[in-house]
């Protein structure tokens, strides 16, 4: 059941993830961390740290996925309704 390992993950892990997953598209598009920086407005020392720790704020993150062409997919997330519980169906019909 590999969909449920994010059952185990912690904020931290997510955020290492998302980090891997923002370098893996910024080098298959062949662009260095000091270029990603300057046309994002986001500092190199930020853009490193965000790569090695998962460690950003929302705002420069925003700015990388802009830069790198994934913003429609920011603007996606949550756009589907995820229920837990039968209660979450019948409240989100009032």
């Amino acid at each position: 059941m590999e969909n449920m390992s994010y059952l185990w993950d912690t904020p931290s892990d997510v955020a290492l993830k998302l980090a891997g997953k923002i370098k893996e598209i910024r080098r298959r598009k062949k662009i260095t961390q000091k270029e990603l920086a300057g046309r994002s407005n986001v500092s190199y020392a930020t853009l490193r740290k965000f790569e090695k720790t998962g460690q950003i704020s929302l705002e420069s993150f925003i700015k990388l996925t802009m830069e790198l062409g994934l913003i429609q997919e920011i603007n996606n997330l949550f756009t589907e309704p995820v229920y837990n519980s039968i209660e979450e169906v019948i409240n989100a019909s009032k």
